[in-house]
């Protein structure tokens, strides 16, 4: 062979192997990094401590409204379900264009899009009222939205905090070594959500901010739930949402990065077009003549009124807690397996692991019924965690549970691999014995339970869950949902009881092939306790 042509195999390979050793090491070096200085390399929290405003018997509309109502109610809480899209958006638009003293709003997910500039409008308009408005975020998912904020920030009577930031705000590497330096910490996120009114009303639940959670994007649409309040169960949101506001894990955003009237002038300029949007206009029209909406302005309105509803809440830090006690996992998992006679659990991202999967089992042999609604392949916006959830199906099945899967709406093929058109399934509630409930923020799976904060209202009350009960019902029938068993051979199937006849699949239904593969490959990898 000549020489000359021969390829330098060994000193390529030499060179490959160098560079991704010291690759590894550079990674290790800065989690390593993270792990030993994690408290010096987070924002520290610099905000005033903040707290809710007194209330008071008729200093706002919100305040002379309900006073004949909860005078007719005394130490009782109104409830009202929300399980349309359009009522959850007009519950929050109208309690912002009502209120007039205060409006403390707490998201994981606060899009820039139609519905996200709509209500965030709805917050500006308020505080130009003079109504004081606060503002907590999670960062994760706010990258980029900086200038938006920050604008918003600035007007005298809006504060905005977040939660666990990342020093550097801009994308781009620094970001990413960031991520990699403070994964220990950085992994920590605020799942809460509520829309609080004067201190008077509440909407607490399972919805972000954003056009597939409120029925205004014509590709996703998300079946979710949420509960609002009125009365005393208010200020325990009140008081969770403080206890966050104060905790060391938030920090303002005007100690991360700056802010100008003209950026102020623009973000509102951006803020009015959209609703002159050709979009708006027909989504406004439409929210408008929804049943809250009517019902409200009719007087018509009948929350259902409770003295056994509580607001409950992780707390604020859940980082190196060893005590668990106050942990809202423990809190509903104690409800869950205390059940005597029946448990519909609807949760979108679902994966029980091996201890829930034998205990959910256990119920169905104390003679309990145990039935689950979660999303399928093709519905789940996040083919990682269906992923997770796919091996505990036949354990469970073998065990009694009655499973379901959410149908996908909509051209799935034409989704491609990471996305999903069509409906998805966000509703993370339970009913427990036709009494005991749950509805807010808490998927059953390992990051609710250990990284993410979480919120929502547990209640025991007949009325409630019969309405939980029926949403439950409606997400499982054949309409929306397959029904998953094990054949005579053992084998898993799904089936289609819409079908005229009933049809029986053997493979993940309405999934394209690239998003089963990617499913099949993701679930190799040692993730779960991160889903």
């Amino acid at each position: 062979m000549n020489p000359d042509t021969t390829p330098p195999a060994p000193n390529l390979r030499s060179r490959l192997l160098r560079g991704a050793a010291i690759a590894v090491v550079l990674v290790a070096a800065l989690s390593g990094s993270g792990l030993l200085f994690n408290e010096h390399l987070a924002p520290k929290a610099t905000g005033a401590p903040g707290h809710a405003l007194p209330l008071q018997p008729a200093e706002t509309s919100i305040d002379r409204e309900l006073a004949p109502i909860l005078a007719a109610h005394p130490g009782e809480t109104g409830a009202l379900l929300l399980a349309d899209g359009l009522d959850a958006f007009a519950a929050r638009a109208m309690s912002a264009r009502r209120a007039g003293r205060s409006l403390d709003l707490q998201y994981y997910i606060w899009n820039d899009d139609l519905a996200g500039q709509l209500l965030a409008r709805e917050a500006h308009a308020a505080a130009e009222r003079g109504v004081r408005v606060r503002i907590l975020l999670d960062d994760l998912t706010a990258e980029g939205l900086d200038p938006k904020w920050m604008a918003l920030d600035a007007h005298p009577g809006i504060e905005l905090r977040l939660y666990n930031p990342f020093r550097n705000r801009a994308s781009g590497l620094e970001r990413g070594i960031e991520l990699v330096q403070r994964a220990f910490s950085i992994n920590y996120r605020m799942h809460n959500k509520a829309w609080i009114a004067d201190g008077r009303v509440a909407v607490i639940g399972g919805r972000n901010i954003g056009e597939e959670y409120f029925a205004a994007d014509d590709a996703v649409n998300f079946h979710d739930l949420d509960l609002m309040l009125f009365g005393p169960a208010v200020e325990q949101a009140s008081a969770i949402f403080d206890a966050f506001w104060n905790s060391p894990a938030v920090v303002p955003i005007a100690a991360l990065n700056t802010a100008t009237p003209d950026e102020l002038a623009g973000f509102l300029s951006d803020v009015d077009d959209a609703a002159l949007e050709a979009r708006a206009r027909p989504y406004l029209s439409r929210v408008a003549a929804s049943d809250t909406v009517r019902g409200y302005l009719e007087g018509r309105l009948q929350p259902h009124w409770s003295t056994t509803l509580e607001v409950v809440s992780d707390p604020p830090l859940k980082a190196g807690d060893d005590d668990r006690a106050d942990w809202l996992a423990t809190r509903l998992g104690d409800a869950v397996l205390g059940s005597r006679d029946k448990a519909l659990l609807v949760s979108p991202y679902f994966v029980p692991g091996d201890t829930l999967t034998r205990e959910l089992g256990g119920l169905v042999d104390a003679g309990v019924q145990v039935g689950i609604v979660t999303n399928s392949l093709a519905a789940n916006d996040v083919p990682a965690v269906h992923s997770g959830y796919a091996g505990y199906r036949m354990p469970l099945l073998r065990g009694g549970v009655q499973l379901y899967e959410m149908k996908a709406r909509g051209q799935q093929d034409m989704a491609g691999a990471f996305g999903s058109s069509g409906a998805s399934l966000h509703t993370k509630a339970f009913v427990l014995d036709d009494r005991q409930g749950f509805v807010g923020s808490f998927n059953l799976d390992p990051r609710s339970a250990n990284l993410n904060t979480e919120m929502g209202v547990l209640f025991d009350d007949p009325g409630l869950a019969a309405g939980v009960r029926a949403e439950y019902l409606r997400l499982s029938s054949p309409q929306a949902s397959y029904w998953l068993y094990l054949d005579a051979n053992g084998e898993l199937r799904w089936l289609d009881r819409a079908a005229t006849p009933p049809a029986a699949l053997d493979r993940e239904p309405d999934a394209s092939w690239p998003r089963r593969m990617l499913a099949a490959v993701l679930g190799w990898l040692p993730i779960e306790s991160q889903l």
